[in-house]
């Protein structure tokens, strides 16, 4: 797994399929590290004739941490941000989606089809909105536009989310708590392995364990109000998925993708939650791999 380096900062990505084929680009969510790509979806859309790359977005994982960066109080900034106020987060999904063409630029990669999952979406909406030039078509999942008054987490998620993160001094309560949190989100899928969430959760700690870059991602979310305007300007052809069980980002929050990108497609997967379900990951590869094509 190689790093590069990419708008000033170190990321680290891998790679599969034929290095000529056109390129698939997957941005991962909030403070999830590239590893939560399931294989078998990059594998899958390797098979179908196209170079797929993935990597960890800045401040977790294998990319650069940026220590000593600002991390101010979450309330006090999302006050600030709704007033207009001036708030002193280390970087915006801006940044993110900047370090998403530099990426582009240090592996010689002219245009590709951007595919975002969460707070990745949001990075990728951002990448088609401002570099309409480099991005071939748009797939968010289980994303956002960010705009004003859409729905939020459940309130035993929301509840959840403000409680903080171990410190990581103590491996098994950490992965014990990233553990809670992936069930609460996932889908009840038969087809998962009984210890396939507590296996990711073990393997992004044994890896890298960053809460900190979580935190200051989730602050370049909460500052991001822009967006929702941006989608307007969108002129990828682009495809919204979302599961319709997502108790932490509602069906509604891609809904309003859908309706404010131009001609964007809404597909709802029911067996799905804020997750990607092992049963449903040929489905979405497929769906991926047509919208891809056919743009």
């Amino acid at each position: 797994m190689p790093a590069i380096k990419a708008n000033g900062i170190e990321l680290f990505y891998d790679e599969a399929g034929d290095a000529d084929a056109p390129v698939i680009l997957l941005i991962m969510g909030l403070g999830t590290q590239m590893i939560a790509w399931p294989d078998a979806f990059v594998q899958g859309l390797a098979a179908q004739g196209f170079r797929v790359i993935r990597f960890d977005n800045r401040d977790i994982g294998l990319s650069t941490h940026l220590h000593g960066a600002p991390s101010p109080n979450l309330i006090w900034t999302v006050i600030a941000s709704r007033l207009g106020l001036p708030v002193g987060v280390a970087y915006s999904l801006s940044d993110m989606a900047a370090d998403t063409i530099g990426l582009m630029d240090a592996l010689g990669i002219q245009k590709a089809h951007v595919v975002g999952a969460s707070m990745g979406g949001m990075i990728a909406q951002n990448v088609a909105a401002l570099y309409p030039e480099r991005v071939s078509s748009l797939i968010s999942i289980m994303s956002s536009s960010g705009a004003p008054g859409l729905p939020g987490p459940t309130p035993e998620l929301r509840k959840r989310m403000m409680q903080p993160r171990p410190d990581g001094s103590q491996r098994a309560e950490a992965i014990a708590a990233g553990t809670e949190m992936q069930k609460l989100i996932s889908f009840d899928d038969p087809a998962r392995a009984p210890d396939a969430l507590e296996k990711l959760v073990t393997d992004a700690f044994d890896r890298a364990y960053h809460p900190v870059g979580a935190r200051r991602q989730l602050l370049a979310i909460l500052t991001d109000t822009g967006r929702p305007a941006r989608l307007a300007k969108v002129k990828a052809l682009t495809l919204v998925i979302h599961g319709a069980a997502d108790p932490l980002v509602p069906l509604a929050c891609s809904a309003d993708i859908a309706k404010r990108i131009p001609g964007a497609k809404l597909e709802v997967i029911e067996a799905m939650a804020h997750d990607l379900p092992p049963s449903q990951i040929g489905h979405m590869v497929s769906l991926i791999a047509q919208h891809a094509k056919s743009a």
